[in-house]
């Protein structure tokens, strides 16, 4: 499953993960969210309601992982890193060579949708 995530106007696809918290983000499908600069690695959102959870340690988090942390707080990674936090996989982006200049402002506007 695809879903379609625009950032100031560009366009970016999503492969969307094979588990319940994932099939439960593409149900609240189409999301507008304003996602607030945290660590200078991600942006994160609060959802407008609980997903189910299944948190794993990924380790490494990759640009372009989009994650749940808890039950509602969307993360959408722009940098790579090692973690020992907790997450649910949502989804990646399928090309994210330009999300890293998300860290340049604090706060960006994102669409989701079905594709």
């Amino acid at each position: 499953m695809k879903a379609r995530m625009i950032i100031n106007g560009q366009p970016f696809e999503v492969r969307i993960h094979d588990n319940p918290a994932a099939k439960s983000f593409v149900n609240m499908l189409p999301l507008q969210l304003e996602m607030t600069e945290l660590n200078g690695n991600e942006k994160f959102a609060e959802l407008p309601h609980r997903l189910p959870s299944s948190p794993v340690r990924p380790g490494t988090l990759h640009a372009g992982d989009l994650m749940l942390y808890g039950t509602q707080t969307l993360v959408l990674f722009y940098a790579s890193f090692d973690s020992s936090y907790r997450y649910t996989p949502i989804g990646n982006v399928v090309n994210p060579g330009t999300l890293p200049a998300m860290g340049d402002t604090d706060k960006i506007e994102v669409e989701f949708s079905r594709q």
